[in-house]
């Protein structure tokens, strides 16, 4: 029984999915379910039932469960207790994001965190926002980047940042030019939304609803980036956070145009609540809190570990 073998059942009782959890940990499902039929045989007991879609845990496999997670649990405080005795900034930051956060912003923060830690290793994965969550739970994440953050029994949030929404047109739009955007003069505009499931859709609805306004929504994605290519092609203009914008604005490819009233889409950072950071996981959390207001292109003094 090894540490990775923990880890393989407790993703398995996480997921409820053999599958997944074989994914997750890098090995073939095969491989999982032999090692979840070894591992039932040597305890004599059954930890799943496999009647059930999705699986769910026996009596005997929570028991086993909550006996991997406290194993974890006290392997991660070991290292992070030895990593402070050494006083090294040391190990791997694991860390899930939301596509908008941009490939390019992200790219300036591992290099900036390789340059200041370079025996410490960053990790990013890119997920919708409810698998950030899961990875968070899971702890196959340290550090989750969402927007609209939600803090629960398991996460907490430490806010980040306030990104303002800009109307966003193709230049040939009869909107292009101008200074700004009031609401009203999106009235009856041809509108390229988010899917209803996400919550920043739910913002900018409440939004146009709280100031009169319907739009013709002709179509709606689940990223930003499919939505950036739809406006450029003159299918509609879009409310998108002004942030990401910023290399097809140079290129002029899209116009962002301020609202007045203004909206914001808070990012914020989530964590496990019970979960101690190692000292590479805190070096991240400082650095990206520290350019959350700061060109992440300039350099930024190293900040001070607690």
């Amino acid at each position: 029984m090894t540490l990775d073998h923990l880890q393989l059942f407790r993703d398995i009782a996480h997921s409820r999915s053999i599958s997944r959890a074989a994914h997750a940990n890098a090995v073939s499902q095969s491989a999982a379910s032999q090692h979840l039929q070894e591992l039932e045989r040597q305890l004599d007991v059954e930890l799943v039932d496999r009647g059930t879609r999705p699986l769910t845990l026996t009596p005997a496999g929570k028991l086993y469960n909550e006996f991997c997670r406290d194993v974890l649990r006290l392997r991660h405080e070991f290292d992070v207790g030895l990593e402070r005795l050494k006083g090294e900034v040391s190990g791997v930051v694991r860390v899930a994001s939301i596509y908008s956060v941009g490939l390019s912003e992200m790219s300036c923060l591992e290099s900036e965190f390789a340059k200041r830690w370079p025996e410490a290793e960053l990790s990013v994965e890119y997920l919708r926002p409810e698998k950030i969550y899961e990875a968070v739970v899971a702890e196959r994440v340290d550090l989750g980047l969402v927007s609209y953050p939600e803090p629960n029994k398991d996460v907490k949030v430490i806010p980040w940042r306030e990104e303002p929404m800009a109307v966003t047109v193709a230049p040939g739009h009869k909107l292009a030019n101008r200074d700004s955007v009031a609401p009203y003069d999106l009235e009856g505009q041809n509108f390229v939304g988010f899917d209803e499931d996400l919550p920043i859709a739910k913002d900018v609805k409440r939004f146009l609803r709280e100031n009169g306004v319907d739009v013709h929504e002709v179509m709606h994605f689940d990223n930003i980036q499919m939505m950036k290519e739809a406006v450029a092609l003159g299918s509609g203009l879009a409310i998108l956070p002004e942030r990401i914008l910023r290399s097809e604005i140079e290129l002029g490819r899209l116009r962002a145009l301020p609202l007045e009233p203004r909206l914001f889409r808070p990012l914020g950072i989530v964590q496990l609540r019970r979960k101690k950071l190692n000292r590479a996981t805190q070096s991240f959390l400082h650095l990206l809190l520290e350019a959350k207001e700061t060109s992440l292109g300039a350099a930024m003094p190293a900040p001070a570990l607690s």
